[in-house]
């Protein structure tokens, strides 16, 4: 029956496509073509405006209408009489042809305003997109509105693209209150306020190196309409459903010309994230842009009770109990002075549930373990922000950022491994303090410098317990104790201040200089007790460790760009003296070891539809404070690592060619990108596994080599109003490594996916949203092992007026290398009804209407082969009631 559906609902979508009639013709007068005459399809009752077109540069046109009935085809242009040709469809007709000859009309004008508004326009590096020339009606937050914009991209996470690009921000009128933490707007800010999309090209974070800096940024500015504008309004939002399944939303707004506010208030129990990736909030990461000093900085934690999944959404795995409160404001006390504040607090209780089955497989051994496990998680979160932005005048800008951060976290996990029932408690707690300054001063019209000076402190202290004592081949004369308890502290502190000045020379050529100095203390102290009951039995002294870990770097980094017409070539040499100690268990160490990184770079657009790009760098890097600590250290349940006990600075070589056909505004894009980098050395690992333990320790190897190749096709076929995406990828990583004392052995991964969407742009009730995508993983090492997963999915949409809509999503999941339990199917509606237009609106939505309760993936590894089990959120519906004011 599930597979019946799922076609019925694909032919269904195909039904559809061919009720549309594809009106097509040329436009011309006494001597020739004519470019740009208005054609549009009128209600005969109403004159109303059915659809609408222009004629090409050759007087060319092609109209697609799914309306049946009497009409008017009306061309008209500037100069000409209008011309009304009366239309009749009924459906029998797929293609029609209409040919117009327009006459001359001349006329005098004293003085005329002409005022034309076009669905898109182009003006410099900014395109602007009338939003309800695109819009259905059925949109319900910014993210829905988003993806039926031209170009725009979002995936199942809420990351919003351009073409291929992330964009750096969400604006709402020039105003950015996230940052890179967009998500947390898009996912919850209502559509019905914005009257344009603009998408910033070239964009700089920092006004003032506006044509100054080389930067293929993009950014987005949300645009509202003017009775939205300074005034209070938002909405409330309630879904109640079955098994106490609840939604709750409330946004409350203001946004005037000196002040802007947005709160913010969510709680669900769908598993729904109303955030995304919270990190990008607190730490946005911005590699090698001006005034990103220090962003690349932070504390790793050393265990994980981990609940992640990625074969699905995690909503369908995630069993949550979530509230979140986001307040923001932006105050304009003068011309001057910017004032931004942010305020974000989340509670949230998540279970997740996982039965697993490993294979391992080995040189010297093979065994099989099977986990049933359970996890519990409770988090408290508080995150703080303010933002002064001063400018004294059009060439200085003076910006303070301050950040705190402090977590709770509790973990419990009951894990059943191998009969055995173990208990694990994980508490956490972490305080994150950030203060940034920054400096900018135009002096000159191309000559720009910065100042940037920044302080952060992290600590992430850890205390796990496990009520076992499963590593008896470990302890043999500690065989009386039951259970274990580890503390660890993980802290870090960074200092640094950076000059950076640009210099665009009048020929178009750039200069940048840099000075700098970084400095980094790491601390990780990490105790490891063996027990019985409550009493310590002993402490090991190779699984303590007492870690002071201090980097000093002073560099200097240079660069410069060269324009030759269509051609662009670069060059990149950076310099670093480093100071290095390490104290460790009551020893130090020092290093000074300097290096230079140099890189090349050429870009070439060959037209305005054809560009390519490449780079290749040679790049050294210090080792990190995971890397170097000297006794092990326990990261999970049976999972003991070690670090190096010593400096290590690892070089590699990279190259880079990217090749783009078209733009991703143009109805043909293309984009592929080739990476390939050699790790001339690199830490890998040299593994001990046995059936109830593993000890890892970090070791230098020589020669590891990483390889992907990414193409992306994008066409708008305008015959079906439909654009086709096709997405193809492969990854290979070869590396080396040492298990259960073998010889250094050869590891090959590679990974192929391909896949294809379909999605229509239909002004009509219907439209749909298709596709497919295959994944292949293959490990090569002394045993070869290979599977392929498939995901399918086709969305319906249904606007059957102004009032009424649905939605209906269905996906399909298959996995490889599994005799049974390998296909799923999952079928989610979602309709509402208008009751008050522009007030109260009402609805009702499934979720996993199948009600599938559990699915069974496979997965394998260098060490061989794993069977998972995880259980889903079962079936839920919900009544929705949605209020504006």
């Amino acid at each position: 029956m599930k597979q019946l559906l799922f076609i019925t609902l694909l032919v269904l979508s195909q039904t559809v496509c061919r009720s549309q009639t594809t009106l097509s013709g040329a436009v011309s007068d006494s001597n020739g073509s004519l470019y740009s005459v208005s054609i549009t399809i009128k209600d005969t009752l109403t004159n109303r405006i059915l659809n609408y077109t222009y004629s090409d540069n050759n007087g060319n046109y092609t109209l697609v209408t799914k309306n049946q009935g009497q009409f008017n085809m009306v061309f008209n242009a500037l100069g000409y009489k209008t011309k009304t040709i009366p239309l009749v469809l009924d459906g029998t007709q797929n293609n029609k042809t209409i040919n117009v000859v327009l006459e001359e009309q001349p006329f005098t004008l004293d003085e005329v305003v002409i005022k034309s508004e076009r669905p898109m326009v182009i003006k410099k590096d900014t395109i602007t997109f009338k939003t309800k020339y695109f819009t259905r009606g059925n949109e319900h937050t910014v993210e829905d509105l988003l993806k039926v914009i031209p170009g725009l991209n979002i995936d199942n996470e809420g990351t919003i693209k351009v073409g291929n690009k992330e964009i750096e921000k969400l604006m709402i009128d020039g105003d950015d209150l996230f940052e890179k933490g967009y998500k947390i707007l898009s996912k919850n800010m209502p559509a019905y306020p914005i009257e344009t999309v603009e998408v910033l090209q070239n964009y700089s974070n920092n006004h003032l190196l506006k044509d100054i800096e080389v930067s293929d940024k993009v950014a987005l500015n949300l645009k509202l309409n003017e009775k939205s504008k300074r005034i209070w309004f938002g909405n409330l939002e309630a879904n109640i459903g079955n098994d106490s399944f609840y939604h709750y939303k409330a946004n409350l707004m203001n946004f005037g010309k000196k002040n802007k506010y947005y709160f913010l208030g969510n709680a669900n129990s769908l598993g729904y994230n109303a955030t995304g990736d919270i990190q990008q909030l607190i730490k946005p990461f911005r590699l090698n842009q001006p005034a990103s000093l220090g962003d690349n900085q932070s504390v790793t934690n050393l265990i994980g009770l981990s609940a992640s999944d990625s074969n699905f959404k995690k909503e369908r795995t995630n069993f949550n109990n979530a509230e979140l409160v986001s307040l923001n404001a932006i105050f304009n006390p003068s011309d001057k002075l910017k004032i931004k504040t942010l305020g974000f607090f989340n509670w949230d209780e998540t279970s997740f549930f996982r039965n697993q089955v490993d294979n391992i497989i080995t040189n010297t051994n093979s065994f099989t373990n099977a986990e049933d496990y359970k996890l519990d998680n409770k988090r408290q979160f508080a995150f703080g922000k303010l933002d002064f932005i001063y400018n004294p005048s059009k060439t200085k800008m003076l910006e303070s950022t301050t950040k705190y951060n402090s977590g709770n976290y509790n973990n419990d996990a009951n894990l059943v491994f191998n009969g055995v029932s173990t208990l694990q408690n994980l508490e956490q707690n972490n305080t994150f303090f950030d203060q940034k300054l920054n400096y900018t001063n135009k002096f000159k019209d191309q000559k720009v410098m910065l100042l940037t000076g920044r302080f952060i402190t992290e600590k992430k202290p850890q205390n796990y317990t496990i009520n076992q004592f499963l590593y008896q081949d470990l302890f043999p004369e500690y065989s009386a104790a039951n259970n274990i308890y580890q503390v660890s502290n993980n802290q870090m502190q960074f200092v640094g201040v950076n000059a950076h000045i640009l210099d665009r020379k009048s020929n178009g050529h750039l200069l940048e200089l840099q000075f700098g100095n970084q400095f980094r203390e790491d601390k990780l102290n990490t105790s490891f007790t063996l027990l019985e009951d409550n009493v310590s039995l002993h402490q090991p002294i190779d699984y303590q460790n007492q870690t002071k870990y201090q980097v000093n770097d002073l560099y200097f980094k240079s660069k410069y760009r060269i324009k030759l017409d269509n051609i662009a070539f670069s060059g990149n040499l950076e310099a670093h003296q480093l100071f290095n100690t390490l104290r460790s268990n009551n020893t130090s160490t020092q290093q000074t070891p300097f290096y230079i990184n140099p890189s090349l770079g050429a870009e070439w657009t060959i037209n305005s539809n054809n560009k390519i790009q490449t780079t290749y760098s040679y790049n050294t890097a210090n080792a990190k404070v995971l890397d170097v600590y000297s006794n092990y250290v326990l990261t999970g349940f049976k999972s003991f690592n070690k670090g190096t006990n010593t400096f290590n600075q690892l070089k590699a070589s990279s190259m880079m060619l990217n090749y783009q056909l078209g733009n991703w505004a143009n109805r043909f894009f293309a984009n592929t990108l080739v990476l390939y980098t050699k790790n001339h050395d690199f830490l890998s690992t040299n593994t001990l596994i046995n059936q109830n333990y593993t000890q890892t320790q970090k070791t230098l190897i020589k020669d590891s080599q990483f390889l992907t190749i990414n193409t992306k096709f994008d066409y708008y076929f305008k015959f079906m109003s439909s654009n086709l995406k096709l997405d193809l990828g492969y990854t290979k990583n070869e590396f080396k490594n040492v298990v259960n004392n073998s010889n250094l052995r050869t590891v090959v991964s590679n990974n192929y996916n391909y896949g294809l969407e379909l999605r229509s742009a239909f002004k009509g009730v219907f439209n749909y949203h298709l596709g497919t995508a295959w994944t292949t993983n293959k490990i090569e090492t002394f045993a070869n092992s290979k599977f392929t997963n498939n995901q399918s999915f086709l969305d319906l949409n249904f606007i059957f007026n102004k009032k009424f809509d649905t939605k209906v999503k269905t996906e399909r999941y298959h996995f490889g290398s599994l005799d049974t339990d390998n296909t799923y199917y999952f079928l989610d509606i979602e309709t509402q009804y208008k009751l008050i237009d522009k007030k109260l609106t009402v609805g009702i939505t499934g979720k996993n209407l199948f009600n599938t309760k559990r699915y069974t993936s496979f997965s394998i590894s260098d060490l061989g082969s794993s069977t998972t089990e995880v259980r889903l959120l079962p079936r839920m519906v919900l009544l929705k009631a949605e209020y504006r004011f």
